[in-house]
């Protein structure tokens, strides 16, 4: 490992975790651990699933998006905050912009979900549409950056933001003890790279697994080849997962031993309609992606208790 990865690699320490936990603690919600007799049958062991759908702004990405809109000073805050997002992000940031007074500007793709892009413009957001691809979000943000001088919130390549998401498993672990094995979605990373910070912390250090749409499967390929592997036209329903795996990620997935795993589009829909039917709760198809990878990766299940953490609940429920 050179010394930048490594510097990247521990950009984030449990140290951090626990002082966004305390940072977000008045206005995230502590949310619920459920389980199903009939999903532990069909898995083999014990299954805990983090419900972070019920999280304010239905996804777990407020966490990160409050602890780095908290962290900013009153000169960075003053001018709002910026970012592009297909969603969740944005809708978060637009949260915990409206938390401090202060305004978010969100670049949106033309394609994203709609129930996503209205929950950014009721909670105060201001969203700018562009084309649906990275060089175009980026372009408009720079331009809305020009505009109005505001602080960029990148979605999941910041250390703030992967501290915030790490209190999900941190708030996980104290109510859930003795896990296994943790699974999480992986898109640009925030997640699945807070977790295993926190994972690595623990006596006991759960495994964590990540899992991506085979169809969208660039951190699968990254951590094969060693490098990252930019995403190249991911064509997929879990739209919260389209985005590249970031720098910060790659290099504290490596280090944390993560193990990326893929899921079939047909398993991840069948996957969210169990949830919706077993757990009675609505989550999101990226949301479902862990859950898809374990019923189609079983051999991968590890222990007498793991969980899954379900990402999000923002689904267009007239599809």
């Amino acid at each position: 490992m050179t010394a930048s990865s490594e510097a990247l690699a521990n950009s984030v320490t449990i140290d951090d975790v626990r002082a966004a936990a305390r940072r977000i603690a008045p206005h995230a919600v502590t949310t619920p651990v459920l389980r199903n007799t009939y999903i532990d049958r069909l898995i083999g062991c014990a299954v805990f699933f983090k419900c972070e759908n019920l999280q304010r702004g239905g996804a777990f990405k407020l966490r990160g998006a409050l602890n780095a809109v908290l962290s900013l000073d009153e000169t960075e805050a003053r001018r709002g905050v910026a970012t592009h997002s297909s969603g969740n992000h944005g809708n978060a940031l637009a949260i915990a912009a409206n938390v401090c007074g202060i305004p978010a500007y969100v670049v949106v793709p033309s394609n994203a979900t709609k129930a996503k892009v209205a929950a950014i413009l009721e909670n105060g957001g201001e969203v700018i549409e562009c084309e649906p691809t990275l060089a175009a979000r980026e372009r408009t943000l720079a331009e809305v950056v020009a505009r109005t001088g505001a602080h960029v919130v990148h979605p999941y390549d910041d250390p703030r933001i992967i501290a915030g998401q790490g209190t999900t498993a941190l708030e996980l672990l104290t109510s859930t003890p003795n896990l296994a094995q943790i699974w999480t979605p992986v898109g640009g990373g925030g997640l699945c790279a807070g977790t295993s910070v926190v994972c690595a912390a623990m006596d006991g250090a759960p495994r964590v697994i990540g899992a991506e749409p085979a169809a969208a499967d660039d951190a699968f390929r990254s951590m094969a080849a060693g490098r990252i592997v930019p995403q190249t036209d991911p064509r997929t329903i879990a739209d919260g997962l389209l985005t590249s795996l970031g720098v910060h990620n790659f290099a504290i997935l490596r280090a944390k031993d993560v193990r990326v795993t893929v899921a079939s589009e047909a398993g991840i829909v069948s996957a969210m309609r169990l949830l919706w039917e077993r757990l009675k709760v609505i989550v999101e198809p990226s949301a479902a992606v862990p859950f898809a990878a374990m019923l189609e990766n079983p051999n991968l299940v590890s222990g007498d208790r793991v969980a899954v953490i379900l990402s999000g609940g923002n689904v267009d429920l007239k599809w």
